[in-house]
């Protein structure tokens, strides 16, 4: 897609570098190809066996989409990395949504989203980077925090080619065609796995029993992209045949239960590769190790909740995970929960747990007596409008601990008190976070008053 003036669009920018990060990590990690082989099979079948879907995801444009759609994952070491990755992305048309504490799982580390956040660009290509800062206030050896600093500081993740590229975007306002590709192929880089590592074994083992994910972090030439989620619309049945595929899948999907009406976010995984890598030697010589951090992970995506029907997941899961018979599945646990939560499209809607887009049926009309400012319960209730579930774009943080866990071995060191720092965030980041809540109610309060508008106006033709 090119402007008036020549200049690239940051969808079609965006687009170029998510097909260019999948083809770069299915050669270094080849079950990624097998991953996405099966969930392109599942979701032939979950369409083959329900038109009904199929016509719902046609008619919201959801479907052009799937085949597409992936998020990934990556994990920095310094507040400057954080500013010029936002800036990186911004080239992109994506912004950080979003605040995630890890720490209240064990993670030395807190997040955000960087996704698009226009509905128009969530569907040409709503590609998403679970990005991570790690804490090293969260590091309680002080002599080991320093080391870690002072590797960080000497290592430099971006290329200068990028770095010029993101300069001329901000003052330009934009890409050439060229210059896109180029930016494509020098961002690349950034997110390019790197056997060598650049410390001796010595430091990252001491790094490593500190916690496993400060290794992986501090002790590589930059973040590699560490998995790329394809989205499913069955993940219950790709979990059970990832073992086809040679695939060890974790024993529990992150998220909420199975549903009638699928809510935010589940995700699965298969165990993080052992990888040789060449640690730092004596002189020229190279000391051979192997390191544990990337994996394959599926999605499947729900809708999106409320603040209120957030509140209720969140109380439902916490019942789940820590009020449940010890000798209960976790499983059977959350299923029981979570049978609390309504699990229909117009119980949700009418507790206003869940965000809906609302649109005029096809040749819609006022009923006699009835103004454009009725509720909008009633429109739908009477066929004047669509209620059409928003799809959840963004994270779960519990969930997020669990993948992270579950690819880590375990912990690997000692547990953190929960520490939000939200403010400490955004300061690295050089920008505020934006409110997912708040982006969704604005597009189901702007589908509403275009309604409201087309109805009006059809009355008074």
């Amino acid at each position: 897609m090119v402007d008036k003036t020549g200049m690239i669009g940051a969808d079609a920018i965006r687009a170029r570098f998510a097909r260019a990060m999948s083809e770069m990590y299915r050669q270094e990690v080849p079950q990624y190809g097998a991953l996405t082989e099966l969930v392109a099979r599942v979701n032939a079948r979950v369409l083959q066996d329900d038109p009904a879907l199929k016509a719902r995801l046609e008619a919201i444009g959801a479907l052009a989409r799937l085949d597409v759609e992936r998020h990934g994952a990556i994990r920095l070491g310094t507040a400057a990395e954080l500013a010029t990755m936002r800036r990186l992305f911004a080239v992109m048309g994506m912004a950080p949504v979003g605040y995630y504490d890890l720490s209240v799982a064990g993670i030395p580390v807190h997040s955000t989203a960087f996704r698009p956040v226009d509905e128009a660009a969530l569907g040409r290509n709503p590609f998403r980077v679970f990005t991570s800062l790690l804490r090293l206030d969260l590091i309680a050896d002080v002599a080991l925090r320093a080391e870690a600093e002072r590797i960080l500081a000497a290592r430099r993740i971006f290329t200068p080619g990028v770095l010029a590229l993101i300069g001329q975007w901000e003052g330009e306002g934009g890409l050439g065609d060229a210059e896109a590709d180029l930016f494509v192929r020098e961002a690349l880089e950034t997110f390019r796995w790197h056997r060598e590592a650049t410390v001796s074994a010595a430091t990252y083992r001491r790094l490593h029993d500190a916690h496993r994910l400060i290794a992986d972090v501090v002790c590589f030439k930059g973040p590699h992209i560490n998995h790329l989620t394809p989205r499913t619309l069955d993940i219950d049945a790709a979990q059970a045949e990832m073992p086809l595929y040679g695939m060890r899948a974790k024993e529990v999907i992150e998220g909420p239960p199975r549903r009638a009406c699928p809510i935010l976010l589940r995700q699965t995984s298969f165990a993080a590769l052992e990888e040789p890598i060449l640690f730092l030697g004596e002189g020229s010589a190279g000391e051979d190790g192997c390191h544990t951090a990337r994996f394959g992970e599926i999605e499947q995506r729900g809708m999106a909740l409320t603040p209120k029907g957030r509140a209720l997941y969140d109380r439902l899961l916490r019942v789940a995970r820590d009020d449940g018979p010890e000798d209960v599945p976790y499983g059977a646990r959350l299923e029981a929960a979570f049978a609390r939560f309504p699990d229909t499209e117009d119980e949700l809607r009418g507790q206003e747990l869940a965000y809906f887009r609302y649109d005029l049926t096809d040749g819609a009309s006022l009923p006699p007596g009835l103004s454009a400012e009725a509720p909008i319960g009633d429109l739908v209730r009477l066929g004047v409008v669509v209620a059409t579930p928003m799809t959840y774009e963004d994270f779960l943080p519990v969930s997020a601990a669990g993948i992270f866990r579950s690819n880590l071995g375990g912990l690997g060191g000692a547990d953190y008190a929960a520490s939000a720092d939200r403010t400490g965030f955004e300061a690295a980041l050089g920008a505020e976070v934006l409110d997912e809540c708040a982006l969704y109610a604005a597009l189901q309060d702007r589908s509403v008053a275009d309604v409201r508008r087309c109805l009006r106006d059809a009355a008074a033709a």
